[in-house]
């Protein structure tokens, strides 16, 4: 199991979207083979595998690959806030230092694929950002937003005092510079031996004004118990979502399923149950996010939408549909394709 193969909030999903969205993309674009969907991504209780923010990540790289330092717009976005209780817990540090301290006690409520290292060496604090875990189609991006993701909290934690003195980038360097040096205020060095950030270790050990012991101690408490929650809400039901999405065209029954997973139908249905959920529920979440990617496009009818989808007649797709969304499958074509500017169809 990689280091970043763990259960996240939707939250870094729903900042990433964001990010499509304002560069032209559709939400069911930027979603597309998540088994996320849009409502999903304004409920702060849906928790996401690592497997589907790296899908969306490839989604965007795939469309906006050609935006200079797109990582990096990724990154800006992710402010202390994002973060919830994690972020609760750095503010109320003594300082920036015991803030990273704390990040690396709860990794696992960050967003970050790398995996950092923190060194100190007299005067400078090194962060190093460790890629080689990840694939290589998504490394460049991957390390600019968590290294931009690091800048723009530190920045939010201590924005009068400059810390970033220095940082270093594997990757070969890019056709345009400036966006990285605009942004880290410093030039980057590209074809470095490693990603790394220097930091001030005066700046990283000042006083944080909202540092608060008895603040910091719940913020920590609230990071374990949620932690323990990501855990239970990503076992079973996550690989049952998984195994849904990665089934292409047919969606498979719970018997198939449960085969797959090497359990009796009977103990799946336990298991979900004690998770809080049920194969239908799931297999619903998974029809209509594909539902949604497949009538963002024209190739298909509603027909053969809901043949894919293992209804077998239309008229079932179609009441379903209508159940989650309120709308026709139909409607919410034509809707989507007025709001995108495409006109009216089909």
């Amino acid at each position: 199991m990689k280091e970043w193969d763990f259960a996240r909030s939707v939250n870094s999903m729903r900042l990433m979207t964001d990010l499509g969205v304002d560069y032209g993309l559709s939400v069911n674009t930027c979603l597309a083979g998540t088994g996320i969907t849009e409502q999903d991504l304004h409920d702060p209780s849906v928790i996401v595998s690592a497997d589907q923010e790296l899908r969306l990540i490839r989604n965007l790289i795939r469309h906006l690959g050609h935006v200079p330092g797109l990582g990096i717009e990724a990154g800006k976005r992710y402010h202390f806030t994002a973060f919830g209780a994690l972020g609760f817990a750095w503010v109320s540090s003594p300082n920036a230092r015991s803030a990273m301290d704390v990040t690396l006690r709860y990794f696992h409520l960050t967003f970050a694929f790398t995996r950092l290292d923190v060194q100190d060496h007299g005067d400078e604090t090194h962060v190093t950002i460790d890629d080689s875990s990840l694939p290589a189609d998504v490394q460049a991006f991957i390390v600019e937003r968590d290294s931009a993701a690091l800048v723009t909290v530190q920045r939010d934690l201590f924005s009068s005092r400059p810390a970033l003195l220095r940082v270093y980038f594997t990757r070969p360097e890019p056709e345009v510079v400036q966006v990285y040096e605009t942004f880290y205020g410093v030039k980057p060095v590209f074809g470095a031996v490693s990603n790394k950030a220097i930091l001030n270790r005066a700046a990283v050990m000042a006083p944080l004004s909202q540092g608060n012991a008895l603040a910091l101690k719940a913020a920590e408490e609230q990071c374990a118990a949620l932690l323990d929650r990501h855990k239970s809400r990503i076992g079973l039901a996550a690989k049952v979502r998984d195994h849904l999405v990665r089934s292409g065209a047919h969606i498979p029954d719970m018997d198939d399923v449960a085969s797959a997973l090497c359990m009796t139908p009977r103990t799946m249905r336990r298991r979900l149950l004690e998770d809080g959920t049920t194969f239908l529920k799931l297999r619903d979440e998974v029809r209509l996010a594909l539902a949604l990617e497949l009538l963002s496009g024209l190739a298909l009818s509603v027909e053969q939408i809901a043949e894919r989808l293992g209804y077998s007649e239309p008229t079932c797709f179609i009441n379903a549909f209508k159940r989650w969304t309120g709308q026709t499958p139909l409607l919410h074509r034509k809707t989507a394709r007025l709001k995108t500017g495409s006109g009216a169809g089909p």
